[in-house]
């Protein structure tokens, strides 16, 4: 099926190989090459998790224009290029192509010369990944945020993952294992996180805007010969949202050296000098547009994320992994337990985060 969904955008040269992408976890993703040497991403859309998938073509379509609007007045930096992935229209001039069994397939340009990494190399690293999502807020700082539909209600609302985990462990049947007396401890005593961003918001502090949805440091790509970031992937998830969430999981995936699958819990630790250096490089792209409500929350945010993510991977295992992929039956609580220490470690060191983001300013 791939290859009929390939050939019905005009790319205008000869396909030659359609080679499967198996690093994500939503999409089915292909890599096409073409006669030419040029490449482009053909993806089946995961209708289970983007239930309107037309929904999620519109607002990338609407992102991607009004980014190269930006970019054609004023480019981010002098000697650095900045590349958006763009939506190749079909044969009949659509964002997207439906086969005979109702699956949206899409094509999306291929960014050249840039590849991504799982966890930060060094701090010129860090400071590139907060400069690339710097960067891309920028230049969606003046698009409203009613200009794109909320394509996954409930996405990063922390209180409505609490409410589902309540759900569940009223009625799971998971073995109670230390690990998981663990986790229903540790989510007990932290049940009052997570309101603080949504009070904020509610209150009229922080306000609706453009976000990625998903900035994990994966998702930047840097330039494979300057190593300056270059593009940030994987836009499912723009949606109008809170910037924290944005900023609080940049710095959650990207200060946590030992990546998000490790089994070395004890050692998970949150750096504070890569957050130095990604907050650093955010805010050279990011300072104009932000409040001091903005600044205030900013902890807060790292905080929270962490512990979010890992109380949504322990919710599914006490579901049975009916959400997040897993390789075998305790994977989501070993991710949770990562998630976990990793809150902890950032509990531990509030005051030098906090100096950190004050010393920002």
């Amino acid at each position: 099926m791939e290859e009929q969904a390939a050939r019905q955008f005009p790319v205008g040269s000869e396909i030659i190989e359609i080679k499967q992408d198996t690093t994500g976890n939503i999409n089915k993703t292909y890599l096409v090459t073409l006669t030419d040497s040029r490449r482009f991403i053909l993806q089946r859309i995961n209708k289970r998790v983007f239930t309107q998938p037309e929904l999620v073509m519109r607002n990338i379509r609407r992102f991607s224009e009004h980014v190269a609007r930006k970019l054609a007045v004023a480019p981010i930096d002098k000697g650095r290029r900045w590349e958006t992935p763009q939506v190749l229209a079909t044969r009949d001039g659509k964002d997207f192509w439906i086969d005979a069994e109702g699956e949206y397939w899409r094509a999306l340009s291929f960014i050249p010369r840039s590849r991504s990494y799982n966890t930060a190399q060094n701090e010129a690293h860090a400071y590139e990944v907060g400069f690339g999502l710097g960067a891309f807020h920028n230049l969606i700082s003046d698009m409203k945020a009613d200009q794109l539909a909320d394509t996954l209600p409930g996405f990063h609302i922390a209180p409505g993952y609490l409410a589902h985990f309540d759900k569940v462990a009223a009625n799971h049947s998971t073995e109670l294992t230390a690990e998981v007396r663990h986790g229903l401890a540790f989510v007990e005593a932290r049940r009052g996180l997570t309101h603080v961003l949504e009070d904020a918001k509610a209150s009229g502090k922080l306000p609706l805007r453009p976000i990625h949805g998903d900035p994990k440091i994966n998702n930047v790509m840097m330039d494979i010969v300057t190593g300056q970031a270059i593009s940030i992937i994987d836009l499912d998830t723009v949606k109008p949202g809170l910037v924290h969430y944005d900023i609080g999981d940049g710095l959650r995936s990207a200060c946590n050296a030992l990546g998000e699958e490790t089994k070395n819990f004890d050692a998970v630790c949150f750096e504070p000098e890569l957050a130095k250096a990604i907050l650093s490089g955010y805010l050279e792209q990011a300072h104009h547009f932000l409040t001091p409500a903005d600044y205030e929350h900013l902890f807060d945010a790292i905080r929270l994320i962490a512990f979010e993510l890992g109380l949504r991977f322990f919710t599914d295992h006490l579901a049975g992994d009916v959400y997040f992929l897993a390789d075998h039956r305790g994977h989501n609580l070993e991710r949770a337990l990562v998630q976990f220490a990793l809150c902890q470690s950032i509990e531990a060191q509030e005051s030098t985060i906090r100096k950190i983001i004050s010393d920002a300013l």
